[in-house]
């Protein structure tokens, strides 16, 4: 994602500018998203933390993502998504939740296929989740899901 980092610094700068601060809760991307808004000087001042809930399980226990949707919809659905933005943002207290799961690859998960990817963002005033379907090798998928989840959480941002 260091390909990204004018928009990652313009990203880090709006949030500085309107005093809002974001968390992070990370499946598929494990930690690419915390460590792109790191990788600003000053993030300090609005990156209240985040988790890496890889597990389906750690979904449930550290985010509060509903146990019965993980174990009928599996962890790459965009109702997780949403949960686990919300989740990161309460544990947080943080202005936006940012959240990212799905299927990087090689093999299938839960019956879904690899580049089925789910990011979400959670304020107070609502939540949003995009579903993508990225080609690439499990680096790619990766990569792009992570840009994907900045992206919306920029998006949301110019709604302010």
């Amino acid at each position: 994602m260091t390909d990204q980092p004018d928009a990652v610094h313009r990203l880090v700068a709006e949030l500085v500018d309107k005093k809002l601060t974001v968390s992070v809760a990370e499946s598929l991307t494990g930690g690419l998203i915390m460590a792109a808004l790191t990788s600003v000087a000053g993030v300090s001042r609005v990156f209240r933390g985040g988790v890496v809930a890889y597990a389906t399980d750690t979904k449930h226990s550290l985010l509060g993502v509903d146990a019965n949707l993980l174990e009928t919809s599996g962890a790459v659905d965009p109702d997780v998504a949403e949960q686990m933005a919300i989740g990161v943002r309460e544990k947080f207290d943080a202005s936006f939740g940012l959240s990212s799961t799905g299927v990087a690859g090689p093999d299938d998960q839960d019956g879904k296929s690899p580049g089925l990817v789910f990011v979400a963002v959670s304020a107070p005033f609502g939540c949003w989740h995009r579903e993508l379907l990225l080609e690439g090798d499990r680096s790619a998928v990766r990569t792009r899901a992570g840009i994907a989840a900045l992206e919306l959480l920029a998006d949301v941002l110019a709604r302010l």
